[in-house]
């Protein structure tokens, strides 16, 4: 971490000022996550409980599994609109990144809460399709990893800066690899990529961390606290995609079906 010794001992800058706007920033950035995690299992929640019916007669289509769906389900998981909610998410990442420059601390703020309800939407169906006890132990078992991981990222010595482009090219091949299976539908292959999945989320959580501390700490010169706030936010959005995408591949691997 040869950025945060230099940044330290620069004379001018003291120390503890350091210290305490990295812990300040890294507050914002877990602080951020946090709250668009809530947003999003909120929403994922509050969508597929309007979505499913007990009722027979007021059921517009049925599930595999035989849960009944209310006319709201039937066009969310049912009609080819599921398709454009699946894609939503990534739609909104790419415009997000890209347009974060023109925006405020405050509107990115926003826009990445939109977000996390956007995601809740994509990923409301977990609930029709996993049990909620095995949502809830799955989740727990994704945010110690995470926890784990983040602090490791955070506090080693060793420079992991390298294993960004080899991650990003994994993620991109397991973007092929779920568009291929969509088609292929082939349980071995699913199960091989949700097991790398795993792997390289878990990977870009701690590459990620460490990445989110060296801006800060390369940034500390300028005092521009409207881009020390965009950035907190884009760490966050960082942070909150490993989150739950290591959360989906192992409820992928570990949950329990309906």
């Amino acid at each position: 971490m040869q950025e945060y010794a230099n940044v330290r001992s620069t004379a001018g800058i003291r120390s503890e000022e350091i210290d305490a706007g990295l812990r300040a920033h890294m507050n914002k950035v877990y602080g951020t996550m946090s709250v668009g995690m809530l947003i999003t299992f909120a929403a994922a929640w509050a969508i597929s409980s309007l979505a499913v019916t007990t009722q027979p007669s007021l059921a517009a289509a049925q599930m595999p599994n035989g849960i009944l769906l209310t006319d709201l389900g039937a066009l969310i998981y049912g009609s080819p609109l599921r398709w454009v909610i699946m894609l939503a998410p990534l739609a909104f990442v790419f415009g997000f990144s890209a347009m974060i420059n023109r925006m405020s601390a405050a509107t990115a703020q926003l826009v990445f809460y939109a977000f996390a309800a956007v995601m809740g939407l994509s990923i409301s169906s977990i609930f029709l399709m996993f049990t909620g006890y095995s949502i809830i132990q799955i989740f727990l078992i994704t945010a110690i990893a995470f926890a784990g991981l983040s602090i490791w990222g955070y506090t080693t010595k060793k420079d992991i800066s390298g294993w960004g482009s080899f991650l990003i090219m994994g993620v991109i091949g397991l973007i092929v690899a779920m568009v291929v299976n969509i088609f292929m539908q082939s349980e071995v292959m699913m199960y091989a990529i949700s097991m790398i999945g795993v792997l390289i989320f878990a990977g870009l959580t701690a590459y990620d961390t460490q990445n989110i501390k060296n801006t800060y700490l390369q940034m500390a010169f300028a005092g521009d606290q409207e881009w020390l706030g965009k950035a907190a936010i884009m760490g966050a959005l960082n942070l909150y995609l490993d989150f739950i995408n290591m959360f989906m591949f192992l409820l992928q691997l570990l949950g329990n079906r309906q």
